[in-house]
């Protein structure tokens, strides 16, 4: 039975708060890049016994009622977690179908010197949307064109900067991203009305980005060539049968979604028509993965099943190619899902005992206005950026605290998934002891500060949302009916 409990002051809330942050900085100095394998779940993992013994033993409450607590966050989750797996499997199939490879090539045909910084960002923001991953697509193309780019005259921050934009814009609109079906969960809406939504302001962003880079570029004299781009587009064709047929797949995703279709039975059909594609357009690549003994048949059903399930990789003579080729499909969304699931846990104490919404009251106490409260959305994830060196978390704690507040205020969900994104998603690469940060600038051998003030789409995404939110443009709100449901 539970007893008398008592309503936690900012001060409770506070102490499990900070021993998640205090946790979070040693953690990343030890771990560095490697916490998301398993230290950072640790982390809250602890985190969240720290926040029970607080609710237990100083607000009075008894573990089962926690426990109904974690359980009802973690189910408010599964939803993503499903969505999850089967972007996994999609993103294999899509490798072994070569409609992955078909994006990346038709995105390098882009690249020329008069425009390196322009197509640069935008060969990045082909590339991350295909593949959902803003660290594969630095770490391939991105090098790549860091190379060219510095042997055709242009500033390393410069060339970081433009990488980093176009990487970004994928990890953040990309279906296929962590980030994309992370945000929208915390918030409570779904993967593809998120990404509608995110539009609005991520559209302009990347418009000005790409108008900014197009001004910059043509300051410069660019002399040279762009023989490394064509050659890791010739490896592609060679390995890959190329064809604009490949194409029909992500548009029959891309109509589904248009025709608000649920997340769950578009992604499986994007999935499924990937194998299907791949037996039709890569029977090569079918007979590398799945074995030379059997039928074609067999063959094809390994490699399918290979695709969906784990990692493959496709081997080429060029090793940012082989870089790029590779997948891990459901078991590569596994650290991700442990995260979630260990996020939720401490979320869920957080909020059955009441400390989330003390937090959030108190840093809404002087919120008077839809602006406001975007505008201080915005801030706690750039705080938890700062503070907990890790991007995942910049987009949990805030969505967790600020949930109930934009329904109470009459705002949808999707208004608050767009905040978390346009400030959380895309600001961890500016600070360098974030993971985002200091991997990046390890990839690229680019000091963070170095290339951040060029880093258009970064920078501008969390003003955007800002700006949407003071003028009040693109504000979705419930109807009456709505909000009591």
């Amino acid at each position: 039975m539970q007893g008398q409990t008592r309503t936690p002051k900012v001060f409770d809330a506070l102490i499990p708060l900070a021993f998640l942050i205090i946790l979070l900085v040693i953690n990343i100095q030890v771990f560095g890049t490697d916490g998301l394998s398993g230290s950072s779940q640790i982390v809250l993992i602890l985190s969240a016994v720290v926040a029970a013994l607080v609710a237990i033993y100083r607000l009075g409450f008894n573990w089962a009622t926690l426990q109904d607590g974690i359980v009802k966050s973690i189910s408010a989750a599964m939803s993503s977690i499903l969505i999850l797996f089967l972007i996994g499997a999609l993103a294999g199939t899509w490798l072994l179908s070569g409609i992955v490879p078909a994006m990346i090539y038709y995105g390098l045909q882009v690249l020329s010197p008069e425009i390196f910084l322009f197509a640069a960002c935008f060969v990045c923001a082909v590339v991350s949307t295909a593949t959902g991953s803003s660290w594969t697509t630095v770490a391939t193309v991105g090098v790549a064109l860091l190379g060219i780019g510095k042997a055709l005259g242009f500033e390393e921050g410069i060339i970081a900067g433009a990488i980093i934009s176009g990487a970004y814009f994928g990890d953040k609109m990309s279906p296929l991203s962590d980030t994309t079906n992370l945000a929208p969960a915390m918030a409570g809406t779904d993967l593809f009305t998120h990404i509608r939504y995110m539009a609005k302001t991520t559209t302009p962003t990347m418009i000005i980005t790409l108008a900014l880079f197009i001004i910059i570029g043509f300051n410069y004299e660019t002399s040279g060539s762009v023989d490394d781009v064509k050659a890791i587009s010739a490896i592609i064709s060679e390995k890959f049968n190329i064809t604009g047929w490949l194409f029909i797949v992500p548009v029959v995703v891309l109509v589904m979604i248009v025709k608000k279709v649920s997340a769950v039975p578009a992604l499986l059909a994007g999935a499924l028509l990937g194998g299907v594609f791949a037996l039709i357009f890569q029977p090569q690549i079918i007979t590398i993965i799945g074995g030379e003994e059997g039928s074609f048949a067999l063959q094809g059903f390994k490699a399918v099943m290979m695709a969906m399930y784990g990692e493959i990789n496709i081997v080429t003579s060029n090793d940012v190619v082989n870089e790029l080729l590779v997948t891990r499909g459901m078991a590569g969304m596994l650290n991700t899902i442990w995260l979630i699931i260990c996020a939720m846990v401490f979320g869920g104490i957080m909020e059955e005992s009441g400390m989330l919404r003390v937090l959030a009251e108190a840093m809404i106490r002087k919120v008077h206005s839809v602006g406001s409260l975007i505008a201080t959305t915005a801030a706690t994830c750039v705080f938890f950026n700062i503070t907990t060196s890790d991007q995942y978390l910049a987009i949990l704690v805030p969505g967790r605290m600020y949930a109930d507040v934009y329904k109470k205020r009459g705002l949808k969900p999707e208004n608050l998934s767009r905040t978390l994104e346009d400030a959380g998603t895309v600001t961890s690469v500016l600070v360098p002891w974030n993971t985002c940060g200091a991997t990046q600038a390890s990839v690229l051998g680019v000091a963070t500060l170095t290339y951040a003030p060029y880093c258009f789409f970064n920078i501008i995404s969390p003003i955007m949302t800002i700006f949407y939110g003071y003028f009040k443009i693109g504000i979705a709100y419930y109807d009456k009916e709505e909000q009591l449901v």
